[in-house]
């Protein structure tokens, strides 16, 4: 398992946009160069697609071989483990998934674990006995989307403690500034029907605590979302934790950028700073 020693990781929902192209990335780079153009911009990922479908072993390779020593994914457990079987009978499947992944092992932060809104506080032994199986080379986050485990009781203190009994980390989502932004209409609307409005309970049942941050499409209305944030992972960090803060935006496009401006922000920033275009370079863009 890999030591930590408190640092910020900081990272998008995905390595390649079409739109980063010309912006971000050199207008000549072809979609097979985007991890390598993203890793010297970012030090982690939230590798999503891996819960739709397992990449093959060459398309590891070269993901291994194109990004540098310091970086580190977060892959999520396919669905057909977390959803589709809601981890039963599914030793064989997290056998077969951790396999795959196995050529990155130094290269992974945590693997994921996102729980559908119907895996409710009765489920919890099943969860138990799947973090029992796990193997401890690597760690591991878990994301809830049951309200019954965002109301202050013994769900909540239930599914913490175990949690905490197992060095898991609970995934953070906060959504609250996607859900401040006014209207249901195009793209906006579309997110908000897919992202959880829950509330933002936030624990570190962990030593690398996931906080996955959906933004407001107005940059500027993030701050005060984001401050309360900045606050907390620098305690974290003063506790030798190692904080992973994943930027989503309605349009993840602008998710970089969103980035860029929170770190900005950031007083006493930890070193690690991204180096994006000017905003008047990209506001053709936006």
């Amino acid at each position: 398992m890999q030591q930590y020693n408190g640092q910020l990781m900081t990272g998008c929902p995905m390595w390649h946009q079409d739109g980063w192209r010309g912006r971000w990335f050199p207008a000549d780079s072809r979609p097979e160069q985007s991890l390598m153009h993203y890793s010297r911009v970012f030090n982690t990922v939230e590798g999503n697609t891996s819960f739709y479908q397992l990449p093959s072993a060459a398309s590891i390779e070269r993901w291994r071989q194109a990004v540098p020593e310091h970086f580190r994914f977060c892959f999520k457990f396919h669905q057909s483990i977390s959803h589709h079987n809601m981890l039963m009978g599914v030793e064989q499947l997290c056998q077969d998934f951790l396999d795959r992944f196995e050529p990155l092992q130094d290269k992974i932060g945590c693997f994921m674990l996102q729980l559908s809104a119907s895996f409710s506080p009765e489920h919890l032994p099943r969860l138990a006995a799947f973090l029992t199986r796990l193997p401890g080379r690597y760690r591991y986050g878990v994301e809830v989307r049951h309200p019954a485990f965002f109301a202050k009781g013994e769900h909540e203190r239930r599914f913490n403690r175990l949690l905490m009994d197992h060095g898991v980390n609970r995934v953070i989502m906060d959504t609250r500034p996607l859900f401040a932004a006014a209207g249901s209409d195009g793209l906006l609307g579309e997110v908000k029907q897919k992202k959880p409005r829950l509330p933002v309970n936030v624990i570190a049942t962990g030593d690398t605590p996931v906080v996955r941050f959906v933004g407001h499409p107005q940059l500027p209305a993030n701050r005060p979302f984001y401050q309360s944030w900045q606050q907390k992972i620098d305690q974290w960090i003063e506790q030798g934790k190692t904080p992973y803060l994943f930027f989503h935006m309605p349009d993840n496009e602008q998710a970089p950028w969103l980035a860029e401006q929170c770190l900005e922000d950031w007083p006493g920033c930890p070193p690690f700073r991204i180096s994006l275009p000017s905003q008047a370079a990209q506001s053709s863009l936006f």
